[in-house]
């Protein structure tokens, strides 16, 4: 999917947050690791999807209008059978049209399940002197709670992608702690200089969060992604 034609309609429906589908899959084609996701409207649709991304899945809801999905029981994790799919979707869209009855609900979005790992951040905003500015640092709760960032400004070289990861306070997580492997730090800095790269190249992007980018002894991936447009 290209961002000029995402862009395009988000604009012509006078939006300026894109999906997280549009985001993963223009993240995806950008080279940036993130868990493909799939946008779904029917029950059958959802089933082909998760036959075929393969289980276990998460459900999530799609709507322009809903943005704490959680909070309103619009995410169903740890899908593992069709039966489980089939319930999740009808109690998304139920749970939704009840929180938020007047929502425009694009659909429900079926995405595989990534095993558990340890969660970083990466993520840009648009500074006005200094214009994109990408951030890394622990991700989830950890990135509010701790607020254990580091800034670089686009574009960024693989010497700093390296230097923010090693300026982080919680390096040593990454390191590995009590016996735990050290973290792929390899793939965090390819994905720290594909999302430089992204922003550089596509400069209607005003801020983008890769939260949480799950990382592992081997490989990384974000399971969750959010990109804010300028306005034309």
């Amino acid at each position: 999917m290209k961002i000029k034609t995402v862009v395009k309609k988000a604009r012509a429906e006078g939006r300026s947050l894109l999906s997280e589908v549009e985001a993963k899959e223009i993240l995806h084609s950008a080279g940036v690791p993130v868990e493909r996701t799939v946008l779904t409207t029917t029950v059958k649709d959802a089933l082909a999807q998760a036959d075929w991304i393969g289980y276990p899945v998460v459900l999530k809801i799609v709507s322009p209008d809903i943005s704490h999905k959680s909070d309103i029981g619009g995410v169903k994790i740890g899908l593992k059978d069709r039966t489980a799919v089939r319930v999740a979707f009808n109690e998304i869209l139920a749970n939704a049209k009840k929180a938020a009855p007047k929502a425009s609900i694009t659909g429900i979005a079926v995405q595989h399940m990534a095993p558990p790992g340890t969660e970083v951040i990466i993520g840009v905003t648009t500074d006005a002197q200094f214009g994109p500015v990408v951030m890394f640092g622990l991700g989830g709760i950890m990135v509010e709670v701790m607020k254990d960032v580091v800034f670089r400004v686009v574009p960024v070289t693989e010497r700093d992608a390296r230097q923010m990861i090693s300026e982080i306070k919680g390096k040593a997580i990454l390191d590995g702690v009590r016996g735990q492997p050290p973290l792929d730090k390899t793939a965090i800095t390819n994905a720290i200089l594909k999302v430089s790269e992204f922003v550089l190249n596509n400069p209607e992007v005003l801020e983008l969060d890769l939260n949480p980018m799950l990382v592992y002894p081997k490989g990384a991936v974000a399971v969750d992604a959010r990109i804010v447009i300028a306005e034309e």
